[in-house]
């Protein structure tokens, strides 16, 4: 199932009820940049957490559906620690807009390092970089990445700098590439 898959089933079943991914990859897979121990918790507890009260109408519903579709994008974008960088359409967005993947990641850290509590920070599919202040449903999203405490506090402690840093390792430029 591609990115865009994905995507279009959650906004099917938006109206109905919700399923989480199952991961394209082992529980393991993504260490040592997000640990066994975080993919339990973050994919296991919090992102179920948000199907499950959803589908039983627990809480917020807009915010729980929003969760599980942003878990949705983030989870799936995801492969075993490379060196790779992108390529292919999200590099030609990425140079258009920043010149190059070294002046796009300093933007990407500066915006990030701007959200005060809990939130999301994703490149759109016009190359802006943009954030999400606690949940919502976006459109736009090319490229997405967690900045709730939960998402790097049990690999990183308090220093979500890192995190950045470390998650462009663990990026399936291709599942990026499908959502443009």
């Amino acid at each position: 199932m591609t990115i865009r898959d994905t995507i279009n089933l959650i906004e099917e079943k938006s109206q109905g009820k919700l399923e989480q991914i199952k991961l394209p990859y082992a529980r393991t897979a993504l260490s040592p940049v997000m640990s066994e121990d975080t993919v339990d918790y973050h994919y296991g507890k919090l992102y179920k957490g948000y199907v499950d009260r959803y589908n039983k109408h627990e809480g917020d519903p807009v915010f729980n559906e929003a969760g599980a579709f942003l878990h949705d994008i983030f989870f799936s974008q995801f492969k075993s620690p490379s060196t790779s960088k992108p390529t292919g359409a999200i590099l030609e967005l990425i140079n258009k807009n920043y010149k190059n993947f070294i002046n796009f990641k300093k933007s990407f850290k500066e915006e990030a390092m701007k959200i005060q509590g809990s939130g999301w920070i994703y490149l759109s599919r016009s190359g802006q970089i943009k954030t999400i202040k606690n949940h919502a449903k976006k459109s736009d999203i090319a490229l997405l990445v967690d900045w709730w405490e939960h998402a790097w506090a049990l690999d990183y402690q308090a220093d979500k700098a890192r995190y950045l840093d470390n998650i462009w390792r663990i990026i399936d430029w291709d599942a990026v590439n499908q959502k443009l």
